[in-house]
């Protein structure tokens, strides 16, 4: 294996065997959503003695765990979502990188775990990212990043463990959902709940999504694309989806979202969002909005459109709504125009189509 070092914290062992240039592009036609993985990725250690240490792009490879690795009986474990864009230039783009160091970091300290520094982050997602980078697909499509952090101390003992590895994997994506630019449906979930006050609802942690997996299944049963979660206490307040935050947009042209108050998950492209409706001159309120208003604005006519929106789908119309009682339409049941301004708006400034005026990209060094 040949190893070479772009810099004193991170080391290059570059793979002997990749997959071949025929296999490759085959695989980027139809990548899917998860299933195709690049040749690569970063493995780095933290002890409690040295704290973080031994960064590395290196070959993709199965992890050994011991059977008491502590995140498999404590689940102190936590990730990250966020895509490198192959502009038509040629260019290699990051969007917002620098939040998703930080909400990493905000997740690591919720967790007990020790937050990866910000520089080192940006670092070993770049250099994954020029390592791969044949592996960025044209178009639509982009290239996935997943780092992630779990607790790697052999003991079984109640305590933040004194042992971690961080990674990142990158897998390149088409459309999250089949149906591409078409409006998702919704499971209204009264039942089961996602966050409680006081909880890691704001953490990215995979606690978090298998609690709300039960209420997924259930969706599917429902025949829905995703489930909406109402907040814990009193099952009234629309919260999120299962992986996504969630906008109304009403028709005096006012957006509202479900406030952040360490319940819901602050989303990057949530915060891009406010900031380009703004920009638009719309009045965007971060306010609590009920189930119950929900269903009234949606029948009266009030409510013209809604959407939810993340790092895997962008932004997703949302058309109709399934619950308990019966279900409604939102609008017309189709992806409205803001949705898709905004949802084109956010895609051109990823891509590099548009001037990026707000600081938003990051060029990855060649």
């Amino acid at each position: 294996m040949t190893a070479t070092t772009t810099s004193p914290e991170i080391k290059i062992e570059l793979h002997k065997s990749p997959v071949s240039d025929a296999d490759r592009i085959q695989a980027l036609e139809t990548p899917g959503f998860g299933k195709v993985f690049t040749d690569h990725m970063v493995l780095a250690r933290w002890t409690a003695d040295k704290g973080w240490h031994d960064t590395k792009v290196t070959p993709r490879r199965p992890l050994e765990l011991d059977p008491a690795s502590a995140v498999l009986h404590y689940a102190q474990e936590i990730f990250e979502g966020m895509k490198a864009y192959k502009a038509d230039d040629g260019r290699i783009l990051l969007f917002r990188p620098e939040e998703n160091a930080r909400r990493f970091a905000q997740s690591a300290i919720r967790m007990a775990m020790p937050p990866v520094p910000e520089e080192l982050f940006l670092k070993a997602v770049e250099e994954l990212v020029r390592v791969d980078k044949a592996w960025i697909p044209s178009g639509d499509a982009s290239l996935y990043l997943r780092p992630f952090m779990f607790a790697n101390e052999a003991f079984l003992g109640v305590r933040p463990a004194q042992e971690y590895v961080f990674c990142i994997i990158a897998s390149p994506v088409g459309a999250y959902f089949k149906g591409g630019a078409k409006a998702v449906s919704l499971w209204v979930e009264t039942e089961y709940t996602r966050a409680a006050a006081g909880g890691t609802g704001a953490a990215k942690c995979g606690g978090n999504y298998a609690a709300s997996l039960v209420a997924q299944a259930e969706a599917a049963k429902k025949d829905c694309d995703q489930v909406v979660f109402l907040d814990a206490a009193e099952h009234r307040w629309v919260e999120e989806l299962g992986g996504m935050n969630v906008f109304f947009v009403m028709n005096d042209g006012s957006v509202v979202t479900p406030p952040l108050g360490g319940t819901i998950l602050p989303g990057i492209t949530r915060a891009s969002v406010i900031v380009l409706a703004q920009e638009k001159g719309l009045r965007v309120e971060q306010r609590p909005y009920s189930f119950a208003e929900w269903q009234q604005d949606a029948t009266s006519g009030k409510l013209v459109e809604a959407f939810a929106c993340g790092t895997a789908a962008v932004l997703a119309g949302i058309g109709l709504v399934r619950h308990a009682g019966g279900e409604f339409l939102v609008g017309d049941g189709q992806t409205g125009k803001l949705t898709s301004e905004l949802r084109q708006q956010l895609v051109s400034l990823q891509k590099g189509v548009t001037n990026d005026e707000r600081g938003w990209t990051r060029l990855v060094p060649a």
